[in-house]
């Protein structure tokens, strides 16, 4: 039972990361429509900033976190207004190909400047927590609640700022949001801001516990649009669920079967659930 409970802690704490590259999408899909491949990359370069904000700089975690969250969110929108709102109203095709090209490029700038070489972030946090016959060690434990932290504020920040109920307006209904007077493109901005920030903080929590490496964004944002599709596209709660459910299903796997098959088990899960619920676990509910 204790052997359970600990696969079960440790896959909800990667869960966790996989639920804050999912919410990024989500919002990201809902207002513009386009398949971002380019956000894991955003994470994988934040994570990078992170790194050297603590090892060349001596920043704290924190700090290193906060400012990291703060990159990727003018990345993000750089991004916007420089690759996809010149062809928002082109054929779907074409922001769909300047996406694949911002995920190539991104790398290998990552590798241009920070090197082709694995690296971890040193957070300074040690130590191990125990719950009985349960240990988790302190970062994880802590990476844990910083992401249900800023899970709990984008959901607040959606559901009762004026800001959040325009962009959910601007998700059901472009052009009638634009009728009653809502600034779209600002809107727009603001969604990438926001998903991009999300995708930093995964980026420097998965650089934290495991390494990043240049080649990491493809693999991270495969991973978050699994967890989108699989909870139902635009849906708040099935980010979450589905994020913990591939990530306690991906570490139960890794225990018992082989680490070889590790991102297999993610969409081995998202085929047998769409075959039932072509909409994914909650539809498209939207936030």
């Amino acid at each position: 039972m204790s052997e359970f409970s600990q696969l079960l802690l440790n896959g909800i704490v990667i869960g966790s990361f996989y639920v804050l590259i999912a919410l990024g999408l989500s919002i990201i899909f809902g207002i513009l429509d386009i398949s971002h491949f380019a956000h894991g990359s955003v994470a994988m370069f934040s994570g990078y900033v992170g790194y050297m904000l603590a090892t060349k700089l001596n920043a704290g975690f924190i700090v290193s976190l906060l400012l990291s969250m703060v990159f990727a969110a003018v990345m993000g929108v750089v991004l916007e207004k420089v690759a996809y709102s010149p062809v928002k109203n082109a054929p779907p095709i074409n922001g769909f190909i300047i996406a694949l090209a911002l995920m190539m490029i991104i790398d290998n700038i990552a590798v241009l400047i920070f090197g082709a070489n694995q690296v971890v972030i040193p957070t300074g946090i040690d130590g191990v927590v125990r719950f009985g016959d349960v240990a988790i060690s302190s970062l994880r434990l802590y990476l844990l609640g910083t992401s249900f932290l800023l899970i709990l504020l984008l959901y607040l920040f959606m559901k009762y700022t004026k800001t959040g109920k325009a962009i959910r307006a601007v998700a059901q209904n472009r052009e009638a949001a634009r009728i009653v007077g809502i600034n779209t493109n600002r809107i727009s901005s603001i969604v990438f801001a926001l998903g991009s920030a999300m995708a930093g903080a995964a980026g420097v929590f998965i650089g934290s516990i495991f390494a990043l490496y240049p080649a990491m964004g493809g693999h991270t944002v495969m991973k978050g649009f699994a967890v989108l599709i699989l909870g139902g596209l635009g849906s708040f709660p099935g980010a979450i669920v589905g994020g913990m459910l591939i990530g306690v299903t991906e570490n139960f796997g890794t225990a018992f079967v082989s680490s070889s098959y590790k991102d297999l088990f993610a969409f081995v899960i998202l085929i047998a659930v769409l075959i039932f619920k072509p909409k994914g676990l909650f539809g498209n509910r939207g936030l």
